[in-house]
């Protein structure tokens, strides 16, 4: 969108997703020089790594980005995949933000005898160098695929991609498909391919799942309006293993979205098979869980729903009935799954593996003391040890709701404030 004519700035962005661009309104608004770098266009990663009917799993109301207003927006809609793209550039536009587009991050140094961080950023195959008093990287901790290696041992008859790849079934070869994972994208996609009438089998892992309603509330609301699950602090996890568990299944799709289960999706035609463990050639080798993910699922929402009730007696609060949700019955007699140890790919027609195994962060370019044995960003609330670095758009950076477009109102404002406290030291 703009062309710098200056090399050196107070600030500069990384990144022009939601997470970029509402730091960029934030510092907009603080009167601070700086300039924001995309490695394509505004969104690059909701334009290039979402499929076709890809929607957003939180109603619009709660994807208000920092200066907008709400009141336009609906507690029943869900942006899908082209809304969200739009969004963000009609954002960028509407508040002038000054954003550099097709400009590919080289490398990031700072030596620690200077003040200044070093960019080197490519566009048009041509090299220059910009600096900053202080660095924002928002490029997301999750923009490199994730793919076992044994994904290499699958015969080459058999077509192989990454759901980032993946548009719409029409991509795909005749034939049955083979989903692997079973989170959000897995499930998703899965309920995707089906619909066009093609034959689904899906791998799946552990994974839980909440209704999409619940006693005439959306989940979100329950969650975020009246139970502060959301806004769980980091500081205040006492289990790890919290961190790392996969989003709840849910599904933005459809009228007002719908719940999203491992039996719904049986019912759609889906067979739910257990974790891939293996493949050779022609042959997959699956773990005997299915059993155990499904049991998970309908755990971890009849806990949530148990979480609400309390809510409501506590506070006597004036709730709806509960009323019919297919989908969020529990499978209690395990109608859902199937146990078959493997499958031969050419006897079940499987001609297309999608692997849905999720994304790592690949920060190889910032060549700073910034990152643990495992390549990841070292940050406390996404401040960074290296003085002038912060981190932003990262789930749970700070809270539960980091990582979603509904987090970034308290995650701007609390990097803007450690930001100019910096500042102020500077001077």
């Amino acid at each position: 969108m703009v062309h710098p004519a200056s090399k050196f700035f107070d600030v500069i962005v990384i990144g022009a997703g939601h997470a970029g661009l509402s730091m960029s309104y934030t510092l907009s608004q603080h009167g601070i020089s700086h300039i924001v770098f995309e490695r394509g266009e505004i969104g690059n990663t909701w334009r290039t790594q979402r499929w076709d009917s890809f929607a957003l799993n939180t109603p619009g109301i709660w994807n208000i980005l920092p200066g907008e207003d709400c009141e336009n927006e609906s507690a029943e809609d869900f942006l899908l995949r082209d809304d969200v793209c739009n969004k963000l550039k009609r954002y960028a536009e509407k508040f002038q933000l000054p954003v550099y587009e097709n400009a590919n991050i080289i490398e990031v140094t700072k030596n620690e005898n200077e003040k200044y961080f070093n960019i080197n950023v490519e566009q048009d195959k041509t090299v220059e160098q910009y600096q900053c008093k202080q660095l924002v990287v928002a490029t997301g901790a999750l923009n490199a695929v994730k793919i076992p290696s044994f994904g290499k041992n699958l015969s080459k008859d058999v077509y192989q991609l990454h759901v980032k790849d993946y548009r719409n079934p029409g991509q795909l070869p005749q034939g049955a498909v083979l989903i692997i994972g079973g989170g959000q994208s897995g499930c998703q996609v899965a309920e995707d391919i089906v619909a066009a009438s093609k034959k689904v089998y899906l791998s799946t892992s552990r994974v839980g799942r909440v209704p999409r309603r619940y006693r005439g509330l959306d989940i979100l609301d329950w969650l975020s309006n009246k139970i502060p699950f959301y806004h769980a602090l980091k500081s205040e996890v006492t289990d790890p293993a919290i961190f790392s568990a996969a989003t709840p299944l849910v599904s933005g799709t459809g009228p007002a979205g719908h719940t999203l289960s491992l039996q719904s999706l049986h019912k759609q035609g889906v067979t739910i098979l257990g974790r891939l463990l293996n493949m050779e050639n022609d042959m997959l080798f699956f773990a005997n869980d299915a059993a155990d993910n499904i049991r998970y699922g309908d755990e971890v929402s009849q806990k949530t729903k148990e979480l609400i009730e309390e809510f409501i007696s506590k506070e006597n609060f004036p709730a709806q009935q509960i009323g019919e949700d297919i989908a969020d019955s529990p499978d209690e007699a395990l109608y859902s799954m199937q146990h078959i140890p493997c499958v031969n790919c050419t006897e079940a027609n499987i001609t297309s593996v999608i692997w849905t195994t999720g994304f790592t962060g690949d920060f190889s370019w910032l060549k700073l003391p910034a990152l643990n044995d495992a390549g990841k960003p070292i940050h406390e609330n996404g401040v960074s040890p290296i003085h002038g670095l912060f981190f932003i758009g990262f789930p749970w950076l700070r809270s539960r709701k980091s990582g979603i477009i509904f987090g970034m109102q308290d995650d701007t404002a609390y990097i803007m404030s450690r930001l100019l406290k910096m500042q102020e030291q500077l001077q």
